[in-house]
């Protein structure tokens, strides 16, 4: 393999490793939010509405996916990239 081509392969690796921490992180505090809205919804009373969780910690999550999932995406297009040297 050529040093342009590793140099590329590394630039993927980079890239694709900040996507798939953000994903991680992304998915880890879902599931925490998750679990916190499930703890309180358990000590209201059923006659109380639902609880849902609030419409910045969603766009956040949705953006966060987005993000990581674009760093995957491009990780893969620099990969192959990198077979053209």
């Amino acid at each position: 393999m050529a040093l342009p081509a590793l140099l590329i392969n590394i630039v993927a690796l980079l890239v694709a490793c900040s996507g798939a921490w953000v994903l991680f992180i992304t998915r880890l505090h879902a599931q925490r939010a998750m679990a916190d809205l499930a703890l309180r919804s358990e000590e209201r009373a059923i006659d109380q509405p639902m609880l849902f969780l609030d419409t910045r910690t969603e766009r956040a999550h949705r953006l966060a996916y987005r993000v990581g999932f674009a760093c995957l995406g491009l990780a893969l297009a620099i990969s192959w990239l990198s077979t053209r040297f």
